[in-house]
């Protein structure tokens, strides 16, 4: 039975899982090496639950518990006492194996390991470890706290027993899990990956205008968001980095568009940049005017 998780990484989906657990009834720590991230996260997350709260979506009890979130940039200290470590950094193999290397010393030999990642390989980062039976990847899904699936994905050794922990917590979290053998992309990130891809393709053609491109999406195919939205709430360079692994480990079909590649060299990543294929900043100062 899992008590305390520990979070790496403070970004957008590292914030998102900190919170879900706490309100779900864990001891969480959250840490990363930047101490501005963790402010930033703990500001957000508070507000957060916060607005929560007063909507009564969640408890007074729960939001007592969001306050609770230990931050750390120490990852010893996240590591120390943690019974599951949601690895949640950026999209690369390289960083992902040396934390998973550094947590594998740090923690204790009964601790599970997963990594929060939408292609990369559980098999790979695991056998980086002296534990592989206790590593797996936790795919979650951003807005963490109101996406309801998790996907459960098996390295080559991880155990049976290490899945039905994850599938215990999933359920605690009120989260849907699906259990996925390993392959590049998983399940939804290989057709998300290919809708996300043609939008763009449609727009670079001039086939419709983004916003025509995403309502289209949302009213004909009844998708709660549309694919070029949803590349900007994710991040332009996570779904370039995406794709760029998919076309190297499933062929040509997962080629990323010409236009994206464009946006991410000249910094338009959506939300978290301002600009992406909408432009935030401009929404944002007609809703103060």
């Amino acid at each position: 039975m899992v008590n305390s998780i520990s979070i790496i990484g403070a970004g957008i989906m590292g914030r998102g899982i900190a919170y879900t657990a706490a309100i779900s009834g864990y001891t969480v720590t959250l840490q990363d090496i930047s101490v501005a991230s963790l402010q930033s996260a703990q500001q957000e997350i508070e507000k957060m639950a916060s607005q929560s709260r007063e909507k009564g979506f969640i408890s007074t009890q729960q939001q007592q518990a969001v306050a609770q979130i230990h931050y750390t940039p120490s990852i010893e200290q996240a590591a120390t006492n943690a019974e599951l470590v949601i690895e949640a950094v950026v999209e690369r193999i390289e960083i992902k194996t040396a934390i998973f290397k550094q947590l594998d010393v740090l923690c204790s030999p009964e601790t599970i390991l997963a990594t929060n990642t939408s292609s990369l390989s559980p098999t790979e980062i695991g056998c980086q470890t002296t534990r592989p039976t206790k590593v797996l990847a936790m795919h979650f899904f951003n807005p963490v706290h109101k996406m309801k699936l998790i996907e459960i994905i098996r390295g080559l050794d991880t155990s049976d027993e290490t899945v039905d922990i994850i599938k215990q917590v999933a359920t605690q979290m009120q989260k849907e899990s699906v259990e996925v053998n390993e392959f590049p992309g998983f399940v939804t990130s290989r057709m998300n990956a290919l809708i996300g891809n043609e939008a763009v393709n449609m727009l670079m053609e001039g086939v419709a205008s983004a916003e025509d491109i995403d309502k289209a999406i949302k009213l004909g195919l009844n998708h709660p968001m549309g694919p070029l939205e949803m590349g900007d709430l994710v991040g332009l360079d996570t779904r370039l980095r995406t794709l760029e692994y998919l076309n190297k480990t499933l062929g040509e079909k997962y080629r990323p568009s010409p236009l994206l590649v464009k946006y991410v060299k000249a910094g338009r990543l959506g939300k978290k940049t301002g600009k992406g294929f909408y432009d935030y900043k401009e929404c944002e100062q007609h809703a103060n005017t």
